[in-house]
């Protein structure tokens, strides 16, 4: 420390005396006083020009303040060796959830922290992010697998090699600031929204969704930058929590809904500023709006285009001043002077009393104090929902129709205890007009109210006549019966409904990650059949590797069922096919009879056939779809079809993202919801799921590229563009050089786009074959970028390129190689994976991590793709089709019969599995509980999914309804 100033030295002794309790990185410093004044916690990250650029864009860590900080050129390399002593590796760990978590019980200690200036804790500044894998340095690379190394101190380069520099810190790029920023701890909770409101948008957004403020905080961050669902849920651990894809996305569309609101209250302002209506209390009462029903209570009678309140017509004769004066002044208050017999409205006293009640009514019902009032009583009453038969639907409508809802023709149920999907039928059956639905809230709630109005909030200030008094009374009954128990109606019926929505469209979401993370069946021929009648039964046959080999037309319902078997016998020996993969739509019944009775005969021997039975849903929207004709332009569409019901057991994934999820059919009640949400969630769970199983780059669609996280349409064409002009990629660096992948696109794919070895290697070593010029880039193509590589290292195939392991991380991950002593080509071998258990279970994982300068959560990633075997498969924790050789029918069931079936499609009051006999059994949710649920099994969500197979009994058989009540007995 000889080199320090004095000033300097004497406050850092300073400082220790005074916060010895505390880490040396959870205070700020500064090298100058004119600095000091700009030091202020906020959300943005202060930027200088004059910094330099090894230390630009790196935020302290203050876990109470969270302030943005700036430091000047001077003095550094000396204060960068005073880091390396004072503060131990393990103090980033051992305070790790302190720094993300912004502790209110800290604030007083913020002020204090800020204006502190110890001399040696600013370079500690690095170490403290070390431990979190997020930090980010402001030099212009992207977050990639090239090493940074920085200029301004030398001190570091000459200890250490380049690729055990500090830890590469994690990146969150934006156009605004490509040089990446920090997005842990910038400003606490407290974030600047674009449109201001009363509330505080992260602890508005923690109440409703039951996440961390602290969490919330950084994802509203971590959004704003761009970031992609499946990236922050994978490679962002440490700063959300460990929380599911399904709650980031739930929190993302509960952001979206609080934006809506807050800008929509700004244009509802702007427009009444305009027009010279906002009051003061108007103001109040919009900024406190939380939802668009609140916003459009306060705003219905300001609303332009009607003839008015009855408020507003009583304000326009001028009985405003009589009804404020009866709640203030009411001794000189006379109704009898505001009388004007030739005024519509004012003729009679009668008629001003009523002008002077709606006045009253209209100031009850929008006062905040009373509603909440009112609302907090109707929380502590029985209120209920009813729905009974429409008079005029039993004279009209179909009885087939009227028939759907006979559960509900006498219904009433508490309006806290209500199923989701029993609200979504009462409001399909409304909207059809068969039944009539009500709210029904209690007398005894509407006589405290009016007790309370008259007695508490509104009591006149002075003594009131007795017909002043009535006139009080009436208003509040009036303000209750015209506007306040409709709004409740409305209020409450309103939040049923986007609960029960956004919970079917949650369901919709894991049924439909559950089908497409069916375990895919390799390595077999597969003839797929769409059935039909008239027009025949549809063939195709496909090889392992997903090519068509033929394709035929069979009729086997018309009479020609014994020749026709002939011919498909004859192509399965062709083909060495043993699998056959039926359709569920038209004839499906018929069909699978067909081939249960041949195989039982065993008429194909010497092949041991099995079938199995796999939704058509989307198939014949996808066989008349563009993406179809561009696949496989000379093929009729009904024979597209078979094709695409054979891929969807040999690829399940790779051929269901080709249709529109809604087309899938894994959903309940999906055409009732918001077909936006539906939209938005189903395409991000399609995401979701091709991200995290992850695709070869070489080999994959564009239609599978398009659905990686970052990537879109025309950035999955420039890829496959780039493939078929340069031939396959060699690692990930490469990505870069497509067209429109910039920086960020590059951050949120790059970890799941895979390389298979085997592949690149073949290639590799054929184009060395022709000499060393065909492994370098084309001229001119380097200087595009700066961050890219040099022409040799961008060419060399990366073993880490076909893990799941980000390049950010790679640096870490070479450091845990050479720590357990392993090497890049072991990945997946038995050999690493004992090497990687022998060094956790000596060091254990916190130590591990703790020694690499990174966190638990990276850690484990790197050692998952160190030890996954190549070519690791997520689905294949998952269930695959259920091939069967016999069949059974409805008539055949009996009661107490034990059975296996599939789980076809989950809802929130059961579950429905087919169990063969042409019609779905359904396990009541009440028969599902969590003793019977595999405790072994991996699961992507609670409850069961579609796709995986159980073992039920037959409790009841409904022949006539064609209804089958199971039970379930366990997960198979």
């Amino acid at each position: 420390m000889s080199s320090l100033p004095r000033r300097v030295k004497s406050e850092a002794k300073a400082l220790t005396s005074e916060d010895d309790e505390l880490p040396s990185f959870l205070n700020s410093s500064s090298e100058s006083e004119e600095e000091e004044e700009e030091w202020e916690p906020k959300s943005k990250i202060t930027k200088k020009p004059h910094l330099p650029k090894k230390n630009e864009g790196k935020s302290k860590k203050n876990a109470a303040a969270r302030s943005a900080v700036a430091g000047k050129k001077g003095k550094k390399v000396t204060v960068k060796e005073e880091m390396d002593v004072s503060l131990p590796i393990a103090a980033a760990e051992s305070n790790r959830m302190q720094l993300l978590k912004p502790k209110e019980e800290d604030a007083g200690t913020k002020q204090k922290t800020l204006n502190q200036k110890p001399g040696v804790t600013k370079k500690m500044e690095p170490n403290s992010f070390q431990g979190k894998n997020m930090s980010l340095e402001s030099d212009e690379k992207p977050s990639t697998s090239i090493p940074v190394v920085g200029n301004p101190v030398k001190h570091e380069k000459s200890e250490q090699d380049f690729a055990f520099d500090e830890p590469p810190f994690k990146k969150i790029k934006s156009t605004a600031c490509p040089e990446g920023k920090p997005v842990k701890s910038l400003g606490g909770n407290k974030i600047k929204e674009e449109y201001e409101m009363n509330w505080d948008i992260v602890q508005t957004l923690s109440e409703i969704t039951n996440v961390e403020p602290w969490v919330c905080a950084n994802l509203i961050r971590l959004f704003k930058e761009e970031n992609t669902i499946p990236f922050i849920a994978r490679y962002r651990k440490e700063l959300i929590n460990n929380l599911e894809a399904d709650a980031l996305r739930e929190v993302q569309q509960t952001l979206e809904e609080l934006r809506t609101v807050a800008k929509k209250t700004h244009t509802v302002m702007q427009k009444l500023k305009k027009e010279g209506k906002l009051s003061g209390c108007l103001l109040t009462a919009l900024l406190n709006c939380r939802t668009l029903e609140e916003l459009d209570h306060v705003t219905a009678p300001y609303k332009t285009g009607s003839k008015g309140t009855k408020a507003q017509r009583a304000k326009q004769l001028g009985l405003e001043p009589a009804a404020l004066s009866l709640l203030q002044n009411p001794m000189e208050l006379n109704l009898f002077s505001y009388i004007r017999p030739n005024i519509k409205g004012l003729s009679t006293i009668q008629e001003v009393e009523a002008g002077v009640q709606h006045i009253l009514a209209d100031i009850f019902a929008k006062d905040k104090d009373t509603l909440d009032f009112i609302r907090k009583l109707c929380q502590q009453r029985y209120i209920c929902i009813q729905s009974a038969l429409a008079k005029v639907s039993s004279k009209n409508g179909s009885e087939k129709d009227i028939d759907k809802f006979q559960l509900y023709h006498e219904f009433s149920c508490n309006i806290r205890n209500i199923q989701h999907h029993q609200i979504l039928a009462i409001n399909r059956g409304e909207n059809l007009k068969i039944l009539t639905v009500k709210v029904n809230i209690p007398d005894g709630v509407k006589n405290e109210f009016c007790w309370w109005c008259v007695n508490e909030r509104w009591r006149p200030k002075q003594f009131l006549k007795p017909e002043l008094m009535r006139i009080l009374r009436n208003s509040v009954e009036d303000a209750y019966k015209r506007l306040i128990y409709p709004l409740l109606c409305r209020e409450f019926r309103s939040k049923l409904t986007s609960d029960a929505e956004k919970e079917s469209v949650m369901m919709f979401g894991r049924n439909l990650r559950q089908l497409l993370l069916t375990s895919p069946v390799r390595g077999r021929t597969l003839m797929g059949v769409d059935p039909g009648y008239k027009h025949g039964c549809k063939l195709a046959i496909i090889s392992p590797t997903s090519q068509i080999l033929h394709t035929d037309v069979v009729y086997l319902h018309s009479g020609q069922g014994f020749r026709e078997a002939e011919k498909i016998k004859r192509l399965l020996l062709q083909y060495n096919c043993s699998t056959v993969v039926i359709g569920n739509g038209t004839a499906c019944r018929e069909t699978e009879a067909y081939f249960a009775d041949l195989i039982m005969k065993k008429y194909f021997a010497p092949l041991d056939v099995v079938y199995c039975i796999v939704s058509e849903a989307g198939a014949s929207i996808y066989s008349v779809s563009p993406e179809a004709s561009k696949e496989m332009p000379d093929l009729d569409p009904n024979l597209r079809s078979a094709v695409s019901i054979a891929r969807r057991v040999q690829d399940p994934l790779a051929e269901l993202v080709k249709i529109e999820p809604k087309h899938i059919g894994v959903g309940m009640y999906q055409h009732d919801v918001s077909q936006t949400l539906l939209k938005a969630t189903l395409d991000s769970v399609v995401e979701e799921c091709v991200s995290f199983v992850g695709v070869d780059i070489n080999i994959c669609s564009e239609i599978l590229l398009r659905h990686i996280a970052g990537l879109n349409a025309n950035r999955a064409k420039n890829i496959i563009e780039w493939r078929e002009k340069n031939g396959p990629f060699i690692n990930r660096e490469q990505l870069k050089e497509v067209k429109g992948l910039g920086p960020k696109s590059f951050q949120q794919c790059a970890g799941f786009i895979r390389f298979n070895q085997e592949y690149i290697k073949t290639f590799c070593s054929k184009k060395t074959e022709f000499g060393s010029h065909a492994l370098l880039p084309k001229a001119g193509a380097q200087g595009k970028k700066k961050s890219k590589p040099t022409p040799c290292a961008s060419r060399q195939p990366n073993p880490l390129d076909q893990t799941c392991i980000h390049p950010e991380s790679y640096s870490i991950a070479l450091r845990f190689l050479s720590f357990i002593g392993g090497n890049v080509n072991d990945i997946g071998k038995p050999d690493m994976q004992q090497k990687v258990t022998a060094v956790i279970q000596k060091e254990g994982l916190e130590g591990t991590a703790t020694r690499l300068n990174t966190t638990v959560h990276t850690l484990q990633l790197i050692i998952d793709g160190l030890t996954q075997p190549e070519g690791f498969d997520i689905r294949t924790d998952f269930d695959k089709p259920d091939f069967k050789r016999s069949i059974v029918c409805l008539e055949d069931l009996s009661v107490g019969a034990v059975l296996t079936g599939k789980v076809e499609n989950a809802t929130p009051f059961g579950v429905f599995v087919d169990i063969g006999v042409g019609k779905a059994g359904l396990i009541p949710v009440r028969n599902i509980t969590e003793a019977k649920l595999s405790k072994v099994k991996k699961r992507r969500s609670l409850g069961l999914g579609p796709g995986e197979r159980v073992e039920v009994k037959v409790l009841n058989v409904d022949i006539a309804r064609l209804r089958i009540t199971l039970d379930l007995i366990r997960v198979l």
